[in-house]
């Protein structure tokens, strides 16, 4: 995640630590644990994790609608890839 604001990344990566300390949804521990697995650091992997929070937070604000899971987790899924990465492959 760029620097471009300090105050929201710790607030995004404030949510990422909430999703892991809940275990809501699991599937944040499950991908924590796969990127370590796959090399990447700790935090490394939760700013990954905090990139497809950014990412779905920005299109609930843009496009007016409820928060997804089931989007939200096909994204986490998908890390390393970020979801702006697929969204330039259409």
């Amino acid at each position: 995640m760029e620097e471009h604001n300090p105050r929201l990344k710790k607030a995004i990566l404030q949510v990422v630590s909430n999703q892991l300390r809940m275990n809501e949804p699991p599937e944040t521990k499950e991908t924590l644990n796969r990127l370590i697995s796959e090399g990447y650091s700790e935090q490394d992997a939760k700013e990954l994790i905090g990139a497809v929070v950014s990412a779905h937070i920005y299109d609930m604000l843009k496009e007016q609608h409820e928060f997804d899971n089931s989007k939200y987790i096909k994204d986490l899924k998908k890390l390393p890839e970020l979801p702006w990465d697929s969204e330039s492959k259409k």
